[in-house]
């Protein structure tokens, strides 16, 4: 059985309790990961699965525990996000992979951290469980686009993964326009032109469950690659998207240094 470390019960109640969160879902042909995946949602938070074109009853599945479905017809990763971003409605919203790959519980600490004014983009840094869960070639791409992202905006990022955390408002303004593969990136390349601190935090990467859509062939990762390169060579956007208001608060002992547009 797939298991990944627990977060901490009491802060997850604290947190799911105190403020409106969106899952954003993305899937493919995910039904037998489905179940897993909706198991670890946070208790309060919303479940936005947003069925990309399955053809295995996904969207039933989801449905069936307690998803809200939004279904998108144009393929592609970005379009799948994007639709869950528009159809969202609380205040801050996170993005995790459909397949099991990342357990969506380990966001607690992102949403705390966005929520208390110390972060505007939280992401996940992944830490492979097993063998075989990060292929060499697409650890290799990530970190060749971890390198392009540093010398493009100056973010010491070290990945670029889909487990992420911010406020609605704040990424819908970033007006983000790629709808396949480049989706993440830009999210975070538009958030530094913008001036946004962004933060890292290591999560547990499973092995995922099912065919890999992307970063399971070669071919998969050139093709993500080559979206991800072309949004690094986009000129920086004219006006800077100011980042949501923060409120103060102390800082969390166990966060992950806050990177901001200028850091070296």
């Amino acid at each position: 059985m797939k298991t990944s470390p627990a977060t901490d019960p009491e802060a997850a109640a604290g947190s799911a309790a105190a403020v409106p969160v969106d899952v954003v879902l993305p899937c493919l042909n995910e039904a037998e990961a489905l179940p897993w995946v909706m198991a670890r949602i946070p208790a309060g938070w919303r479940a936005l699965v947003v069925d990309n074109g399955s053809t295995d009853g996904s969207a039933d599945i989801a449905r069936s525990l307690g998803a809200t479905v939004v279904h998108e017809s144009r393929r592609g990763f970005g379009a799948a996000c994007h639709a869950g971003l528009t159809a969202a409605t609380a205040d801050i919203v996170c993005f995790c992979d459909c397949d099991a790959s990342l357990d969506p519980s380990q966001l607690v600490p992102f949403v705390r951290r966005v929520r208390a004014g110390e972060a505007d983009l939280v992401l996940g840094r992944r830490r492979p469980q097993a063998r075989g869960a990060w292929p060499v070639h697409a650890r290799a791409g990530n970190l060749a686009l971890a390198r392009m992202l540093r010398r493009r905006t100056g973010l010491r990022l070290h990945d670029l993964g889909p487990l992420r955390a911010a406020r609605r408002e704040a990424l819908l303004a970033l007006d983000l326009t790629d709808r396949r593969s480049g989706y993440p990136l830009e999210m975070v390349v538009r958030a530094a032109d913008a001036g946004w601190r962004v933060a890292e935090y290591d999560v547990p990467y499973l092995p995922r469950t099912g065919a890999s859509k992307v970063t399971g062939t070669w071919r998969g990762t050139w093709h993500a690659v080559r979206d991800m390169s072309r949004v690094l060579a986009e000129a920086p956007t004219a006006q800077a998207t100011p980042a949501a208001p923060a409120a103060p608060a102390a800082p969390a002992a166990s966060a992950a240094p806050v990177h901001g547009k200028d850091s070296r």
